[in-house]
């Protein structure tokens, strides 16, 4: 709706006409054209009903106070009448029809929005097309083909058919223009597919989730294949499976030693089959933990390739040893399995008989030894505490399995299936010892999986060293055990040494997923988002805790109004927010810093704020952008409102709405922030 559609407007059998119409971006005002003019009709009928308390089609003053309490208003009652005393034509004490449309037009006024318009307008009425030039390129800091942008974004946007004829933009479209996508802080190109999608899969920051299959938490909660449905929706290209041994010899997904619901292996194949080329076309790589038996093993590999076909990737793309990892653009619309596989891909390859796993080896990597961080040995002994007390067995999370020494909780580990492992190309699972031992005895298709506790340490004591790896190895990271709640780990600091499969539970909204989403939100939402050439480099300098000399940017983002925020979920009836704008860079540890604007009292309609805040950021090719809107509280924590998160590299300079996302990462229309952006690069020196 709010793109537009021809429709019939029909008024008689007789009197019938196509007009044009088109949802504002507030979502409730209706804008049509004719052949004369562009008229725009209110739509409020979202809160009328409720507000027209005796039903007679008019609101007296008392009704529309009711309805502003409703819209999050609390205008000054002064004010107020005298926008209603202004809209009521007829003297009659109560409005209806056009002086409603009048008494609404009046409210929403944007007087910033006017105020920024005729500062290039020389009479204050339009924009000419050369007025209109010099405000995007002087203000926008739009670049070639500026004119030709403009007259393209008149020809969309003004609502008059005389306007647009003159190349001319009045505040109404002026409006539209700075609400829409060409007005949005993000890059309209950065949306859509803009990268270089042929280079290694290892050079690629790449959406990956754990335990996908779960909906819930990680101890009771419900396995179900809706987890993958929204993952891969989602552009998620790495998923996880659990697979176990299950009955009447089929193998059965769920998290293993829990409560949680158990669905089966053939039915997430079957889902994969269907939904993971809807979103995006770049391969999928289907993360295997296996403890399966070897005859589940081999229906494992059996339904793998019978439901999947030739989009199971099964072999080399080209048959032979790869020299290099293969590109997302070489394995468009292949599933690749990452696990444990029976030798090296030369021998196969060249014929020689394989070799069985490595002495003592685990077939399932999340199940490897750790050393358990002082939580961990806390929830360990907890747990058996509660044991003690009950005195039942019960099962154990895979997390606290990890602390209890091999062989106490169950027989020897089954050995791998030879029909299943040659099914492992790209992707082959090896345990971890060092980086210089990956370097001399790994191939560059092998590639390793940490537990976030082990990845920070790595980071902290060899941060280059692990950069350097990633430039040429695959590497996941996935959250701890002890996470039973299913929430999350900061994904910002696996990203800054370049960590490309960093899987989170995606069922657990929160800053996490925002940033997530923030990230691979650009390219087109494939999944995949290249890294910078300072994090593909075998032989880089970069490190996130030693920053190199860089040219940093200096960002001062003026928060200046709000626009129909919503209401907290749940709250009293009657109240309103007291909204706040925090905004926050995530990147290297030098950039990360969040700053916020001061709380404005009972304004979640149009709050003004007119506040600049300003960063310093040093590594802006790593850095992601958040604005967060809280409902201030004096003696609580502030509540959520709403937020919006992007990569710095995909802002638009200039005068930018944001549309606010909810907690779970959907649309809140028409809630939105009006900022202005300054991007300056500085020097060494300054």
């Amino acid at each position: 709706m709010q793109q537009g559609m021809v429709m019939r407007k029909v008024k008689s059998r007789s009197w019938k006409k196509q007009r044009y119409f088109m949802l504002q971006d507030d979502c409730m005002t209706i804008w049509y054209k004719s052949r004369k003019t562009g008229n725009a009709k209110s739509a409020c009928e979202c809160h009328l009903p409720k507000a027209d308390k005796n039903r007679d089609g008019r609101m007296n003053f008392k009704e529309v106070q009711h309805l502003l309490k409703m819209m999050n208003v609390d205008m000054d009652e002064h004010h107020a009448f005298r926008l209603f005393q202004m809209a009521d034509k007829s003297e009659s004490g109560t409005l209806e029809g056009e002086e409603f449309v009048l008494f609404y037009k009046a409210l929403t006024q944007r007087d910033e929005v006017l105020s920024v318009f005729q500062e290039f307008s020389e009479d204050g009425k339009k924009l000419t097309l050369l007025e209109f030039v010099d405000f995007l390129q002087q203000e926008q800091m739009e670049g070639e083909g500026v004119e030709e942008l403009a007259m393209e974004l008149i020809a969309k946007y003004e609502p008059s058919e005389t306007g647009e004829a003159r190349h001319v933009l009045s505040i109404d479209g002026f409006l539209a223009y700075l609400c829409s996508p060409d007005g949005c802080i993000f890059n309209p190109t950065h949306k859509t597919l803009f990268q270089d999608m042929s280079q290694p899969l290892c050079h690629y920051f790449i959406s990956s989730s754990h335990n996908t299959y779960l909906i819930e938490d990680q101890l009771r909660g419900q396995s179900s294949i809706e987890g993958y449905i929204r993952a891969l929706k989602r552009g998620c290209r790495c998923l996880e499976v659990d697979c176990w041994d299950g009955p009447n010899g089929e193998p059965i997904v769920y998290h293993g030693h829990t409560f949680t619901s158990k669905i089966p292996f053939r039915e997430v194949i079957s889902t994969l089959e269907k939904y993971a080329f809807q979103a995006s076309e770049y391969p999928v790589v289907l993360s295997l933990e296996n403890h399966c038996s070897m005859e589940q093993q081999d229906v494992m590999a059996q339904q793998l390739k019978g439901i999947l076909g030739e989009q199971l990737l099964t072999t080399t793309i080209d048959g032979r040893v790869p020299a290099r990892m293969p590109s997302p653009e070489e394995l468009k619309g292949k599933i690749l399995l990452k696990g444990k596989r029976l030798g090296s891909l030369e021998d196969a390859l060249s014929g020689e008989p394989e070799e069985a796993l490595e002495p003592g080896e685990l077939l399932e990597e999340e199940e490897e030894e750790e050393e358990g961080t002082e939580p961990e040995e806390e929830a360990l002994r907890n747990e058996d505490k509660r044991k003690e007390k009950v005195g039942v067995s019960a099962p154990l999370p895979c997390g606290l399995q990890r602390l209890i020494p091999p062989g106490t909780l169950q027989k020897s580990k089954p050995s791998l299936s030879k029909e299943l492992s040659d099914c492992i190309v790209y992707c082959k699972s090896v345990s971890f010892h060092s980086f210089q031992h990956s370097q001399s005895h790994y191939r560059l298709y092998e590639m390793s999986s940490f537990a976030e506790a082990k990845a920070r340490k790595l980071i902290r004591e060899a941060g280059n060293e692990f950069v350097r790896h990633n430039a040429w190895q695959l590497t996941r990271i996935y959250p701890s055990g002890m996470r039973t709640d299913s929430s999350n780990y900061n994904p910002q600091e696996m990203w800054n040494v370049g960590c490309q499969m960093v899987a989170l539970n995606f069922q657990t909204a929160g800053a996490e997923m925002d940033l997530y989403d923030g990230l691979f939100n650009q390219n087109g939402s494939c999944g995949y988002v290249l890294k910078p050439g300072f994090l593909r480099d075998v032989e880089t300098p970069f490190s996130p805790e030693s920053l190199p000399q860089s040219n940093p940017l200096y960002l001062a983002i003026q928060v200046i109004s709000g626009q129909q925020l919503p209401k907290v979920v749940n709250s009293k009836e009657g109240s309103i927010v007291d909204p706040l704008v925090r905004v926050e860079i995530h990147g290297v540890p030098a950039d990360t810093s969040k700053q916020e604007t001061k709380y404005i009292d009972n304004n979640g309609f149009n709050p003004q704020w007119g506040e600049t805040l300003r960063f310093r950021v040093q590594v802006p090719e790593l850095a992601l952008l958040r604005f967060k809107v809280e409902d201030y509280d004096k003696t609580s924590r502030n509540d959520f409102v709403g937020q919006f998160t992007l990569p710095l590299s995909s802002v638009k300079r200039g005068y930018r709405h944001i549309h606010l996302l909810s907690k779970d990462g959907t649309a809140i229309p028409p809630a939105s922030l009006f900022v202005h952006v300054q991007i300056t690069e500085l020097s060494e020196s300054d």
